[in-house]
């Protein structure tokens, strides 16, 4: 039958430069900050997920974090 917890788990990953620096990176006037949706197993992976993705508003691959809900 169905378990009370699931193995996997739905993740939000933040652009760590966006948040860090501000909104306003490399003189444009960018107006959100980069985040992706992905889903890790919480067995074999209990600490934070930190992966390189595109950041749309840094233009470049910068370190994406996970984020509370």
């Amino acid at each position: 039958m169905a378990k009370g917890k699931d193995v996997r788990v739905t993740v939000i990953l933040e652009c760590t430069r966006c948040v860090r620096n501000g909104v306003n990176v490399n003189n444009k006037s960018s107006t959100g900050i980069s985040r992706y949706s992905t889903q890790k197993n919480r067995h074999n992976t209990p600490n934070r997920l930190e992966l390189r993705k595109f950041c749309t508003y840094c233009h470049k691959h910068t370190i994406h974090g996970e984020i509370k809900k």
